[in-house]
């Protein structure tokens, strides 16, 4: 017998366990009359196995009772089984369900606006293609993402959980060639000469580049809660690399998707284990290194002199916007974080 809340789903084996104890008749002399096993008999009062029209048809000869009396029993159960399960699972997904930002992803048009939670979790297993959303517990169904993000929360966790299957059924989307993790890492220049144009200039160039790699590019707004600037992780046979424009800065936008791009090539993507700390740290500075040279900014700011025009000549100087140096310099504290933000550029999402 199972239940939920609305539901019982009671087994044929009920009534047959019912019909031995009016007849004093044990399992085991009723398994020799049915010739069947023991074991099948247990399994069939306990609604273990499926009452088939063939044990339909004996238990009529056995027991009197017409074999479609005994269909229509089974029948009833599967019927009651199904509500049973599906109430107990639905009930379990609401739980999860409340943990996801689901209205930010409604605004964001990824799942229909509702408010009623049963709505919402029907809405949710079908933008996860999963039937019920405890599945997600299921690491095969989560890819390993190498991702930046300032915190980790458990609210985070699930918002990087929807944020990264909207990169993955966006991608599908995206044509790419067999990846090519060399041509990547020989494209590193041609994708930094990209921080001195404006976004409607850069964008579709950048994602046909990476394309050519086997690399789908995806263009996601921010989460909020989430503390997320990217994310990067293997697709089938393309790897995937979504950006959100967080803060709207060029310089943050450039770091992370360099700091994206180096998970790629210091091969963290291949790791069996989730991206660690140290992981983390190794594509912050790959993506610092490209952007301007650990060497050329050590001599730069040793010269202790920060004003706008020594921070445009030194840009010049190495080939990168000056917005670039100014978060650079902003973040290491060399400048405060109100200090030249008009060399800066801003992004806007565009899909």
């Amino acid at each position: 017998m199972t239940k939920s809340r609305s539901y019982i789903a009671t087994p044929p084996g009920v009534t047959i366990k019912e019909q031995l104890e009016d007849r004093n008749m044990n399992q085991k002399e009723f398994a020799i009359r049915m010739d069947m096993s023991e074991k099948h008999i247990s399994h069939l009062i306990n609604g273990d196995v499926q009452l088939t029209p063939v044990v339909a048809y004996r238990l009529e000869t056995v027991l009197g009772l017409p074999a479609k009396f005994w269909n229509n029993l089974e029948a009833i159960y599967r019927e009651k089984l199904i509500r049973v399960e599906a109430e107990n699972s639905l009930d379990t997904d609401k739980e999860l369900a409340k943990n996801f930002p689901y209205k930010e992803m409604s605004d964001n048009g990824w799942l229909p606006e509702t408010r009623k939670i049963e709505e919402r979790v029907i809405n949710l297993r079908k933008f996860f293609e999963v039937v019920q959303l405890t599945k997600l517990k299921t690491t095969a169904l989560i890819p390993s993402v190498a991702c930046r993000r300032l915190s980790i929360t458990e609210k985070a966790d699930f918002a990087l959980i929807a944020w990264v299957q909207k990169a993955k059924l966006e991608a599908r989307h995206v044509q790419t060639s067999t990846i090519d993790i060399k041509g990547l890492e020989n494209s590193l220049e041609t994708i930094r000469s990209m921080t001195f144009n404006t976004q409607a200039n850069f964008s579709n160039r950048l994602r046909e580049l990476l394309a050519e790699h086997g690399i789908a590019l995806i263009f996601l707004p921010h989460i909020k809660g989430s503390f997320l600037h990217g994310a990067t992780f293997y697709d089938k046979n393309k790897i995937v690399i979504g950006i959100t424009f967080r803060g709207k800065d060029a310089d943050k936008f450039w770091f992370s998707l360099l700091h994206e791009i180096g998970h790629i090539i210091l091969g963290h993507l291949n790791q069996t284990k989730s991206i660690d700390e140290y992981a983390e740290k190794e594509a912050d500075q790959f993506a610092k290194n490209i952007l301007i040279p650990q060497n050329a900014f050590d001599t730069f700011v040793k010269q202790n002199s920060f004003s706008k025009e020594s921070i445009i000549n030194f840009s010049k100087k190495i080939e990168i916007g000056p917005g670039i140096v100014v978060g650079r310099l902003q973040k290491e504290n060399y400048i405060d974080f109100s200090q030249y933000n008009e060399l800066k550029t801003k992004f806007e999402l565009t899909i």
